[in-house]
């Protein structure tokens, strides 16, 4: 049984939020990049050339997808008047890194698919509720949608 969802009449949310990320290199490998005040470093391991100075490219997507599994997680436990003490979460993604390297151009350069597992430590919930809850979950994280749809992305040079 699916509990009411009730949105606060006093909530304000803005129609659009801007996120800017910044980057500059610091060689061929590594990119030193800031959002507000947060910095880090981007580097691709050993194997590919890189210093291992950070996660890779596509390490930063899975975290950031784990990130965001866990804080639409919580919220949607919370409009729902669920107990969510915490959640593990592991992020397994498959790709052929052929397209990035330029030996073939046979499949995508991106992921050929992601596999989620969540552990959701919820105390008295049913396995449908929490089975209801996750697919909620899945449906309105940001970077879940924007891995699975196909967002516009202008590449240009400035």
């Amino acid at each position: 049984m699916n509990k009411q969802i009730e949105v606060e009449e006093t909530c304000v949310v803005p129609r659009e939020v801007k996120v800017l990320v910044r980057g500059e290199s610091a060689n061929a490998t590594k990119m030193n990049i800031q959002s507000g005040k947060f910095k880090i470093v981007i580097d691709e391991p050993t194997n590919m050339g890189g210093s291992d100075d950070g996660p890779s490219p596509i390490q930063v997507l899975l975290m950031s997808l784990a990130g965001c599994l866990n804080v639409t997680g919580h919220e949607i436990a919370r409009q729902r008047g669920l107990t969510l003490n915490s959640m593990k979460v592991r992020i397994e993604g498959v790709m052929n890194p052929c397209n990035f390297i330029g030996c073939s151009f046979e499949e995508r350069a991106g992921f050929q698919n992601i596999t989620v597992s969540v552990d959701a430590d919820m105390p008295g919930v049913t396995d449908e509720e929490k089975a209801s809850w996750l697919e909620e979950t899945e449906k309105r994280c940001p970077v879940t949608d924007n891995i699975k749809a196909d967002t516009q992305i202008n590449v240009k040079v400035v």
